[in-house]
C-alpha cells in the first residue's frame, strides 16, 4: 500500500513523531476538516485546528512511535489499528492502542477520530506527574 492515503497518514504521522512537524499531517487534510479525539471536548476545524490538533497532540509526549497492525480502505472510509510507545513529557514509558477512523473527500481526509482507553493513557499520565509533584 505504498500510495494510499492510509500509507501517507502512516508516514506523515511518523515525521509528526521524530521530527514535531505537524504540516505533513496537515496537507493531508481538507480545508474544512474536523479532527478530534476522546479526550478532546472541543472539535478542531479547518487547517489551523488540525495544526492545533497535532500539536497539541505531539506536545504531549517526550518521545513516540505509533505501530499499525490493521489498514483498512473501503470507499471513503479508512480504518486504522495502531499501537503507540513513547515517553511523557515527563520522561515515563507509556503505551496505549487504539483506533483511528478518517472519512475521506476529494482524496483528502475529511474528518479524523481517534478512539482509544483514556483511563488507562491517563493513569500513566497522572502517575508520572504525581511522582515528579512529590520528587519535588
Amino acid at each position: 500500500m505504498p500510495n494510499t492515503l492510509s500509507q501517507r497518514f502512516i508516514d506523515a504521522l511518523a515525521a509528526l513523531e521524530s521530527s514535531r512537524d505537524p504540516q505533513p499531517l496537515v496537507s493531508l487534510f481538507t480545508a474544512d476538516a474536523e479532527i478530534g479525539n476522546v479526550v478532546a471536548p472541543e472539535k478542531f476545524h479547518g487547517t489551523d485546528g488540525v495544526r492545533d490538533f497535532w500539536t497539541k497532540y505531539r506536545d504531549t509526549f517526550q518521545t513516540l512511535r505509533s505501530t499499525f497492525r490493521n489498514q483498512i480502505e473501503h470507499g471513503d472510509r479508512i480504518a486504522l489499528e495502531w499501537n503507540t510507545q513513547g515517553t511523557s513529557a515527563q520522561g515515563a514509558p507509556i503505551e496505549y492502542d487504539g483506533v483511528s477512523m478518517l472519512e475521506v473527500a476529494d482524496g483528502k481526509i475529511s474528518r479524523f477520530r481517534a478512539y482509544f482507553d483514556p483511563a488507562a493513557l491517563g493513569r500513566q499520565l497522572e502517575t508520572v506527574e504525581a511522582k515528579t509533584t512529590q520528587g519535588s
